[in-house]
């Protein structure tokens, strides 16, 4: 029952910081000129907050239970910024010729550039058994894939590619309902092959072996969590760039809140939590210093990060 009312908790948080994302911005508008703006720009951006805020926390939540790390995250690992590096090299080449890329030519695209940054994990955690190391290797594919793709947005000869600059540094402006569409589909489908697999996550966390004896095929199982994360980094990363400590941080939170690491408890918490910690996030990043505009991943670093710092100090102390 208390569960219930957590989940209930964090629906109602959805809810209402959406309705608060809708109702507030930088621009005042009352009647027909404020549901304009409500329905075509602000609700969409919200729902789409809310859809890839909940990814963002499922593909960490997946990543940790893959490395048995709970560190490990789309941003610490460097696959956001392999998606993000892909991305901005299509729609460069892209705007240059005169078009614009489909949604699903941007999903595909930016899955290309997370499974090889994936790839590259992997390849590191073949190689040695720290924990410490893997996260390493991670931050620094992701820094080396940002600085290319900096080094490519600011030097782009094309007036539109101006655009690139505020994507690159994560932000979920200017996503219209065709692209809600489009994500909802690939995110709720990953959601749900994410429930279907909660019984193998749930033997794999009790360590191979036991997930072995259990009947669970180890290959496949594995593969299907590489693809499933690296699909929900690379939607959020195609509409809204690269937004940090999200996929670190909320399943922490979730695990603390509801006192449990069970995959069919975690996948739904992690995913409202995620919703709601980046619709939040969003509010501030609009409004703080309006009319400028945040963008939405300094927002969340600077929530993040302390939660991450103080899950580090605390797994220390209980080791200590």
């Amino acid at each position: 029952m208390r569960g219930v009312k957590r989940y209930l908790l964090l629906l109602a948080l959805n809810v209402i910081f959406i309705a608060w994302n809708v109702r507030t911005g930088s621009v005042a508008a009352d009647g027909a000129l404020f549901l304009e703006i409500a329905l075509r720009i602000r609700l969409p951006r919200a729902v789409a907050a809310c859809l890839l805020g909940g990814a963002l926390a499922l593909s960490g939540f997946l990543l940790q239970t893959f490395f048995a790390n709970p560190i490990a995250g789309p941003f610490t690992l460097g696959i956001s910024s392999g998606a993000k590096l892909t991305v901005a090299i299509a729609m460069i080449c892209a705007l240059e010729r005169g078009f614009v890329l489909s949604n699903a030519v941007m999903i595909l695209t930016a899955f290309a550039g997370s499974t090889l940054s994936m790839s590259f994990v992997l390849l590191a955690a073949g190689k040695t058994r720290r924990r410490s190391l893997l996260i390493v290797c991670g931050v620094m594919v992701g820094y080396l894939c940002a600085a290319v793709t900096d080094f490519l947005v600011t030097f782009a000869d094309d007036a539109n590619i101006v655009n690139l600059h505020h994507w690159s540094r994560g932000s979920f402006a200017g996503i219209g309902w065709n692209a809600v569409r489009s994500m909802a589909g690939v995110v709720i489908f990953c959601a749900a092959l994410s429930v279907l697999l909660s019984k193998p996550m749930g033997a794999y966390q009790l360590g191979e072996a036991y997930a072995r004896n259990m009947g669970v095929n180890l290959r496949r199982f594995r593969l299907a969590l590489i693809l499933l994360s690296s699909l929900l980094s690379a939607c959020v990363t195609a509409y809204a760039g690269p937004v940090s400590f999200v996929g670190v941080a909320v399943p922490h939170l979730m695990k603390r809140l509801f006192g449990t690491a069970r995959p069919l408890c975690m996948i739904p918490a992690c995913f409202l939590g995620g919703g709601a910690f980046c619709l939040l996030c969003d509010l501030i990043a609009r409004n703080a210093f309006a009319p400028a505009e945040l963008s939405v991943s300094s927002v969340t670093a600077v929530f993040g990060a302390p939660i991450v710092i103080s899950m580090m100090l605390s797994r220390k102390n209980e080791r200590g």
